[in-house]
């Protein structure tokens, strides 16, 4: 690796093991259980973390209860609790470079990525909702004969999150921020695979002045801190990002708990290419698309479908783009590509390609495993590219990895009902250089995102949620998202 690590990112690796964090306390498990964490660039060994149970989900549910009975944070007027929000936001900013390391370390996404998108824009969340919660009237008045009446807005109490390895503080910026200046306190589990960036907040954290209780992280498996935090009966709300399959298991146990529940789930995104396009930019802008983070992205467009004059000129220069991708460590500077999160990860993707062939579909370019002559033990895999019918596995199913699927098409009602036939609904763009053609086709397509002539597009103020298979409940960085964390309560007085 080009890189230095950081004396401070050092120092938090070597610390072993790293404890959760409880009620303002680094604690470990009662049971003295660790998991180990690793670089999926070269398959070493990270760090040790404290595993959280049961037990740990107890407690931590518990301070967050306590906590949010407390005037310390709930009490707080919204301009107080800002001032705290934005303080940590400041934390963020002054060890984004440690956080950048660590999450490039932790996911194995180049370094540049984590720094210049991942870890500011988390950053930024803190401040969106924090100014947006001090502008967002907690009262409306209801106009009714004869009686004085109105409505109330006010924080829901404990919340649960479980958050994904792909993008771990970035999603922990999207979930935490709105939930935490609503008012709310919350209970994080991150996934296991990437723990270190959430245990590091911890620390910024309480320097910010966050009041103990009010931001708890249990790091542990899904089967047990995951599944005991999805059931516990002390939540108030859950919100959970990550796949259907689990996504139903987390659906199931809010529901028999009767509290509102948020699902961010899986994508199979689809990118219609008309062909008025600029071949070589469009070709550009999917590539980068389907290789960004190593095509973990949910969002990320992998279905293409190009409108046949167009079709083998596109298909020639997108390659081409490909097979120039150059595979590495995440703390090299030249990588544009990093590997997978880890083998089970690699070997999901490398047998989604072999399952595709097998019923079909013709290689375009052949992707598989990798082996860089600087990291030749990472979890690597070669970009690749298929084509065929549309029934086939790799056309339907998220295979989380950088591969997209090609399919022709002839006419706008045609590449319509393609996009549509999938299960999933997240986000899907259209590339054309007619912008009325462009809304048509973008409003047809069934999804909670649209986007034209680009792929993965975030704003703060840009809702962001999906529909279907991709999950419900409400999305992240639009005024919405906050009000997602604040109850409606009516009050009235009759005359």
């Amino acid at each position: 690796m080009s890189t230095k690590l950081l004396p401070e990112v050092k120092t938090f690796l070597t610390a072993a093991p790293r404890p959760m964090y409880i009620g303002g306390q680094f604690v470990f498990a009662a049971d003295g259980q660790t998991f180990d964490t690793h670089d999926p660039g070269t398959g070493e060994t990270l760090a040790s973390v404290a595993a959280g149970g049961a037990a740990e989900i107890d407690a931590a549910v518990a301070a967050a209860q306590k906590a949010f009975r407390g005037p310390q944070w709930s009490g707080l007027p919204a301009n107080d609790r800002a001032v705290i929000l934005h303080r940590l936001a400041d934390q963020i900013q002054k060890h984004a470079a440690v956080l950048a390391q660590l999450e490039s370390l932790d996911v194995g996404k180049p370094l540049a990525q984590a720094a210049g998108f991942d870890i500011p824009e988390a950053s930024r969340a803190f401040r969106y909702f924090a100014d947006l919660s001090v502008h967002t009237r907690r009262r409306e008045p209801i106009a009714l004969a004869g009686m004085d009446a109105y409505t109330v807005r006010a924080p829901y109490g404990a919340c649960g999150f479980i958050l994904p390895w792909n993008f771990p503080f970035l999603l922990l910026g999207w979930n935490l921020a709105p939930a935490l200046a609503a008012g709310n306190t919350v209970v994080l589990k991150p996934a296991e695979d990437t723990p270190l960036s959430s245990l590091y907040f911890c620390q910024l954290a309480q320097e910010a002045g966050v009041p103990d209780g009010v931001i708890n992280v249990v790091p542990g498996f899904g089967r047990t801190a995951g599944a005991a935090l999805a059931k516990h009966s002390g939540l108030s709300r859950i919100a959970f990002t990550g796949s259907p399959e689990v996504g139903r298991l987390v659906g199931e146990a809010s529901g028999r708990n009767l509290i509102p529940c948020k699902l961010e789930l899986g994508g199979k995104g689809a990118a219609v290419v008309f062909d008025d396009v600029d071949i070589g930019k469009t070709a550009d802008q999917l590539a980068a698309a389907v290789t960004l983070n190593c095509g973990q992205v949910c969002c990320t467009a992998t279905r293409w479908l190009v409108q046949e004059r167009i079709y083998d000129r596109f298909v020639d220069t997108v390659r081409d783009r490909l097979k120039q991708i150059h595979l590495g460590h995440g703390l090299d500077a030249s990588t544009e590509m990093g590997p997978v999160v880890s083998e089970k990860q690699r070997q999901r993707v490398l047998g989604y390609l072999d399952q595709g062939v097998k019923q079909g579909a013709t290689v375009v370019l052949e992707g598989g495993a990798a082996a860089p002559p600087q990291s030749p033990r990472g979890y690597f895999v070669k970009p690749a590219l298929l084509a065929g019918a549309p029934d086939n596995v790799c056309a339907r199913e998220e295979i989380f990895g950088p591969v997209a699927y090609l399919l022709k098409f002839k006419t706008e009602n045609q590449a319509v009902e393609l996009v549509n036939h999938s299960r999933y609904g997240l986000a899907n763009s259209v590339w054309t250089a007619d912008l009325a053609r462009a809304n048509r086709v973008a409003e047809a397509l069934v999804a909670g995102n649209s986007w034209i002539n680009a792929h993965n597009v975030f704003a703060y103020g840009l809702p962001y949620g999906g529909t279907n298979l991709s999950g419900f409940g409400g999305g992240v960085n639009g005024p919405q998202t906050l009000l997602d964390y604040l109850r409606e309560q009516s009050v009235a007085r009759p005359m």
